[in-house]
Order: C-alpha cells, then sequence, then structure tokens
C-alpha cells in the first residue's frame, strides 16, 4: 500500500529517468504466458527426473528461440552460478558434520532460531538449513526453529533467499546507482521482526 503508486508506474512503464524497451514493449500473448507456466509446472514435476528435466530444459530453450519476438534475452550466468553454488554446498557442506553437530546439538530452539535469523543476514539460507540436517538427532522444535529463523531472515540481504536475487535483477533498471546493502537491511528491519514474533508465538 504504501509504494502502491510507484508499483503502478512500473506497471505503466512510466518511471522518472528510465527508458527501457522492456517495458514499452507490446503485450505478450496469452498462449506464451501459458506455455510459460506449462513448462514451470513439467519443471516441477521432473526435478527428480534429470532426463526429463534436461529434456524439458532443452524444448524450453527451443520454445524461446521460436518465439524471441515476445520473449526478453535468455541469462544463463545468474542460474549456473547458483547451481554451482548448491552444488559446492552438498559437496563441501557433507564435510562439516564434525563441528556443526556439537555445535548445534548444544543450543536451546529460541537460541537456534535467532541464530538462523542472523546468519541468514549473511550467507544463502539454503546453507544454514542444509548445514542443520548434519545432525542427525535434532528435536522436531529445534528443526522447526532452523527453518523459521532462516525464513525471517530472508530478506534481509539480497543474498539470503533465491528470490531476492530475481526481484533485484527485475528492478535494478530501475535503480541505476545501486542498491545499497545497508538500506536494504534498515528497511527490512521491522518486517523482519513482525515475521520472526508470528514464527514465535503463534
Amino acid at each position: 500500500m504504501v509504494f502502491r503508486r510507484e508499483l503502478s508506474g512500473l506497471a505503466k512503464g512510466k518511471v522518472a529517468g528510465v527508458t527501457d524497451p522492456v517495458w514499452q514493449s507490446a503485450p505478450v500473448p496469452t498462449w506464451v504466458i501459458a506455455t510459460h507456466l506449462g513448462f514451470l509446472a513439467w519443471t516441477v514435476w521432473a526435478a527428480h527426473y534429470p532426463v526429463l528435466f534436461i529434456g524439458g530444459f532443452l524444448f524450453f530453450v527451443a520454445f524461446l528461440q521460436a518465439t524471441a519476438h515476445h520473449q526478453t534475452r535468455l541469462d544463463l550466468r545468474g542460474p549456473v552460478l547458483v547451481g554451482f553454488f548448491l552444488a559446492g554446498l552438498v559437496v563441501h557442506g557433507g564435510l562439516q558434520g564434525w563441528w556443526i553437530e556439537p555445535v548445534l546439538s548444544g543450543l536451546a530452539p529460541t537460541a537456534l532460531f535467532w541464530g538462523a535469523t542472523l546468519l541468514t543476514a549473511f550467507n544463502d539460507n539454503a546453507a544454514i538449513t542444509y548445514l542443520a540436517t548434519l545432525v542427525p538427532d535434532f528435536s522436531a522444535a529445534a528443526k522447526y526453529a532452523v527453518v523459521a529463523g532462516a525464513v525471517a531472515g530472508g530478506g534481509l540481504t539480497v543474498i539470503a533467499n533465491a528470490p531476492n536475487p530475481a526481484g533485484l535483477s527485475i528492478l535494478q533498471r530501475f535503480f541505476p546507482d545501486g542498491f545499497s546493502p545497508l538500506k536494504l537491511a534498515v528497511a527490512a528491519l521491522t518486517p523482519t521482526l513482525v515475521v520472526a514474533a508470528c514464527f514465535l508465538l503463534l
């Protein structure tokens, strides 16, 4: 509600000092949008079947090429970097159990919650939640505390949650001077405390 005028301006492509052809292009046909949603549904369904997943991706790339006049440029740099990050997390993270287990198993759920919330401001929450899985005898309350803390702190930095870089890539054209990490953290502090209160009290 606070930023409804700015968001309306973004939707109409009317932003002061910004001229972006992406926002001035013709509307995308409904059948193209439906096909994108179909590929998205296929990807979710085939996520655990590499052959089907890769096949669907290749068909998607072909569809992008065939309908290029309705598409924006395909940029794979970010997704490839995320893929390498997650692969490194699985390979190297599995070797960290020797020190993670004694540290985390000695903390109360409330301490785990606030620790995960704070660490999410400096790390991707996938790393935090994955490392917590290395503790074999975690109680249900401890598991909840780690995941809830990682989710609560997910807005404090761009790196914390996967949707954050996606939002940054969409909106960065409207911020020619870039984002201020400090201002982002300050602006996100109140919503983070509200979410934290919900997880802890409700």
